[in-house]
């Protein structure tokens, strides 16, 4: 059995949710031959650095403008716009199925499923289709050509009752949760971690994540990083400030101006995310669907910031609805949230009681065991 597996390099959750799917089948599924595509690259590597790098500097300095394309493409011109493009990008597709012959398609991003499922409505292919949303709120670019897409896995019940309301048969939709590493499932020696990190195991964990992809909001998430590192609580910090350089030397500034370099660790990219959350009591991020199913797998409370408008305030919303996150705002006090929350036990410890709600450790394992069983 061929499948390729097509993921579209908009923001980093469509490849590591297509990637989690492709270690999946390579380790349980051994007379599969899997492959990972970036559909957007290969149909034309012009067009793909273009809207990538569009994405990137929109979501980065102008994000409300991002807001109101993602709003604006569910309707009117743009979903035409787009979809009248996919379809012709879609017939470059050809070649390479035509070449690659498989059986299943699996899409992490929606313009894949887009261009596969018109293909098949056209009858140029007739591989089964899947389609993989990496967000925790609908969008209908997800569903164009849905008559001729056999598969939608969507991250909590919710979606699928919206997808229902679109007319998609019940038996197409599955409410998996979004493909996530199974490193997050698994056990670990916290005390090993601990020590790694020299950190204490008697004081309640914040793991903080600053960099975010694009290095969003910084200014904002400087100053939500001091308010935690200025509280005179007994807590220990794990800063991420990824591959941001500047954000990495503001973190060290306020933890040296607090002389709090004790309990407040400072780290670059790191791929001991999965251990991390293992300790930590607390996650601060932004709300993309990918790091959002990891902490909820990890069973974290979430303090959201710089959510980039369109999906990401979605997500926050609906986390926030849910009992699970506290979303604080631009011109909210990020210093009396941050100290009431943690001061309240029996608040994190609802909130945490919460993700078990939409928690989905093994949602790859399903995915992966709905689509090849």
């Amino acid at each position: 059995m061929k499948v390729l597996i097509f993921y579209a390099s908009y923001g980093g959750g469509h490849l590591n949710a297509a990637k989690s799917i492709n270690n999946c089948i390579k380790t349980n599924y051994k007379n599969i031959d899997v492959e990972l595509i970036d559909c957007m690259k290969y149909v034309n590597r012009t067009i793909e650095k273009v809207t990538t790098a569009a994405y990137r500097e929109m979501a980065k300095k102008v994000p409300w403008a991002w807001g109101k394309i993602y709003a604006d493409s569910q309707k009117g011109p743009l979903a035409h716009i787009s979809s009248r493009s996919n379809k012709v990008m879609a017939i470059k597709l050809i070649k390479l199925l035509r070449e690659k012959q498989p059986d299943l398609i699996i899409s992490t991003h929606p313009f894949g499923s887009q261009m596969c499922s018109y293909l098949k409505r056209k009858n140029k292919i007739n591989s089964k289709i899947a389609t993989i949303m990496t967000d925790f709120a609908p969008h209908d670019q997800w569903i164009v050509g849905h008559d001729f897409t056999d598969y939608f896995f969507v991250a909590h019940d919710k979606m699928k009752q919206y997808l229902l309301s679109k007319g998609i048969p019940e038996k197409k939709i599955f409410a998996t949760g979004i493909p996530i590493s199974d490193r997050f499932s698994k056990k670990y020696n916290r005390k090993e971690i601990y020590e790694k990190y020299n950190l204490s195991e008697d004081k309640k964990t914040i793991l903080f994540f600053g960099g975010g992809e694009f290095g969003l909001g910084k200014t904002r998430t400087v100053e939500i990083f001091e308010s935690f590192v200025k509280l005179e609580s007994d807590i220990q910090i794990i800063g991420i400030a990824g591959k941001n350089k500047k954000m990495k030397l503001s973190f060290e500034e306020i933890v040296k101006k607090y002389n709090k370099s004790d309990s407040v660790k400072i780290l670059e990219f790191t791929n001991d995310v999965p251990e991390l959350m293992n300790i930590s009591d607390i996650v601060v991020t932004k709300p993309g669907g990918l790091t959002t199913s990891e902490s909820l797998a990890s069973n974290l409370p979430m303090i959201i910031i710089n959510p980039i408008p369109g999906q990401e305030e979605e997500n926050a919303e609906f986390l926030e609805s849910k009992g699970i996150a506290i979303w604080i705002k631009k011109t909210d006090d990020s210093y009396k949230i941050i100290k009431e929350l943690l001061s309240d036990e029996d608040k994190l410890k609802k909130m945490k009681e919460n993700t078990s709600i939409l928690a989905k450790p093994h949602s790859t394992k399903n995915i992966c065991k709905t689509l090849l069983k």
